[in-house]
């Protein structure tokens, strides 16, 4: 029998991505999303029924995620590894500007709805002593003007990995943390809603990570020998590095006290 993967938000980017690369090595493959097109698409790609399963659901809604986990056709429920890519950003404005109705979708999407999906999966994964890989980001170490929620979101997921891992050690189910810095996808016109000018400018140039080579890492993760954990993997592009510390300076006088 194939191991098997479920692989998160796998409608875009990384999940597609990541999906085709479990699927060519073997395995097969459950992909959720919330776009019931997109995965129909996906499915057929990756070979059918016999080959990958989708599930449509939103992954903040925790009954829809019990029921579409409950739905599973016995071949597809002894799963080895589960891949936490689903996750969004929204916005790029300072916390001061920001719409808390955005930071809350974050907080659901990246953090509630992970863990969720995690916990209802995790009795499983520790009978098969399988794999957990979170997808986090640089954003989880390393804070940016308009980051805020996103980057507290991810920091979040980093530190969850760990306290996983932590946990988990004596039952055989291995927990990596990946994240990823300047990488192309679909996940910045979410970001900026729909805005391709400044798509193009943020890419432009930089040669940025693909989805392609984030699949590779979780795949690289996922077929190592099972005593051999990766605890975090932070990933750049050659052409970024850290920025300088920011330092604001006064250009008005400081007023009177």
């Amino acid at each position: 029998m194939p191991q098997i993967a479920l692989v998160t938000g796998a409608t875009s980017g990384f999940g597609q991505s990541i999906a085709r690369r479990f699927v060519a090595e073997g395995w097969s493959v459950i992909v959720t999303g919330r776009r019931k097109d997109r995965l129909d698409e996906l499915v057929a790609e990756l070979g059918g029924a016999a080959q990958a399963y989708g599930l449509c659901f939103d992954i903040r809604d925790e009954e829809a995620t019990r029921q579409a986990l409950a739905s599973l056709p016995p071949v597809f429920q002894g799963v080895d590894a589960l891949v936490n890519n689903a996750g969004l950003a929204l916005g790029t404005g300072t916390a001061d500007t920001c719409d808390l109705a955005e930071w809350r979708t974050m907080i659901d999407t990246n953090i509630n709805g992970l863990v969720t999906i995690t916990r209802l999966m995790l009795d499983g994964l520790i009978a098969r002593r399988g794999l957990v890989v979170n997808l986090a980001s640089i954003a989880s170490n390393w804070p940016y003007p308009g980051g805020n929620v996103y980057g507290g979101t991810k920091a979040f997921v980093r530190q969850f990995s760990l306290g996983l891992r932590s946990d988990l050690s004596s039952r055989g189910v291995r927990v990596t943390s990946i994240e990823p810095g300047l990488s192309e996808s679909e996940f910045t016109l979410v970001r900026t809603g729909g805005d391709k000018a400044a798509y193009d400018k943020l890419y432009q140039g930089a040669s940025p990570l693909q989805p392609k080579d984030i699949a590779e890492t979780v795949y690289w993760v996922a077929s190592l020998p099972a005593h051999v954990n990766i605890n975090s993997i932070e990933i750049m592009p050659v052409s970024q590095s850290w920025a300088p510390f920011q330092i604001h300076r006064e250009t008005t006088a400081q007023p009177e006290r």
